[in-house]
């Protein structure tokens, strides 16, 4: 008689939907999915992600976007009560012989220090990749904000499309410090990630993702993930299946909800 049950409802087990098993990763967006401050958009995403990435610029003008000592409180309250945290992305590429970038840099770390960022990320600059001049000024540049971060791996080291990630590899190697992985910068390179995602994942504190369309070469990026074919981005998530960083949807205003819809459906 047990068996027989076990028979008639086999095929109603088979026929109920199988639910995808949640993503051991936390989820994030940009500072800049509504109109309005830092502190609005944090308290409009709270319960929506789990990582706000505060993406902070200054302008070669003096404009800027660097939070108050009472907007970091505020920013600081917001993630204590919905229980998330904070990326912050440095406004400058980073350079030792010249320019503003470390003091900037000095500057958002030591005004960013109470809301105890989960990552800082930043870029160092480009120019002059892979002479030995570029590598020794920028490895400084690294082990500069590396000490005023006070732990080397909140400094999180992110690939550009404008250069090899490789070129990176002997920062990584000569210092502790962890690495930001933008699947959408190395799509915009004509780059598949799979692989370098499976080399970095392990060393990768953050993750960034974004669409990107167009012809190679004079590809848009930074756009939404549904320009991204459905199989390419199933393929990356699969990818991250058991990593346990943040991964950033690092769109902009209404394109980090039809990113979220692709992310779901994907």
């Amino acid at each position: 008689m047990a068996n027989a049950l076990l028979i008639l409802l086999f095929p109603l087990y088979l026929s109920i939907p199988m639910q995808a098993s949640a993503p051991t990763f936390r989820l994030g967006s940009t500072s800049y999915v509504y109109p309005g401050d830092l502190v609005h958009n944090a308290a409009r995403l709270a319960g929506q992600v789990q990582d706000i990435e505060l993406v902070l610029y200054v302008t070669p003008s003096g404009e800027h976007n660097l939070p108050t000592p009472r907007e970091v409180r505020e920013l600081a309250r917001i993630a204590a009560d919905a229980g998330m945290s904070y990326t912050v992305h440095l406004p400058r590429d980073l350079r030792s012989d010249g320019g503003d970038s470390l003091t900037l840099a000095r500057q958002v770390i030591e005004l960013c220090a109470p809301l105890s960022p989960y990552a800082y990320v930043m870029h160092v600059d480009g120019e002059g990749v892979g002479a030995d001049a570029w590598h020794d000024q920028a490895l400084v540049a690294l082990a500069q904000v590396a000490d005023w971060a006070g732990d080397p791996q909140r400094i999180a080291l992110e690939n550009l499309e404008s250069y090899d990630p490789r070129h990176l590899l002997p920062f990584f190697a000569a210092l502790p410090i962890a690495r930001t992985l933008d699947i959408g910068h190395l799509w915009k390179a004509g780059m598949d990630p799979l692989s370098l995602i499976d080399e970095w994942r392990a060393e990768a504190r953050v993750m960034h993702i974004h669409g990107v369309r167009g012809a190679l070469g004079a590809r848009e990026d930074h756009g939404t993930l549904a320009w991204v074919a459905r199989a390419a981005l199933a393929a990356v998530l699969a990818r991250l299946d058991g990593w346990d960083g943040v991964l950033t949807l690092e769109v902009f205003e209404d394109d980090f909800f039809s990113s979220r819809a692709a992310f779901d459906e994907a």
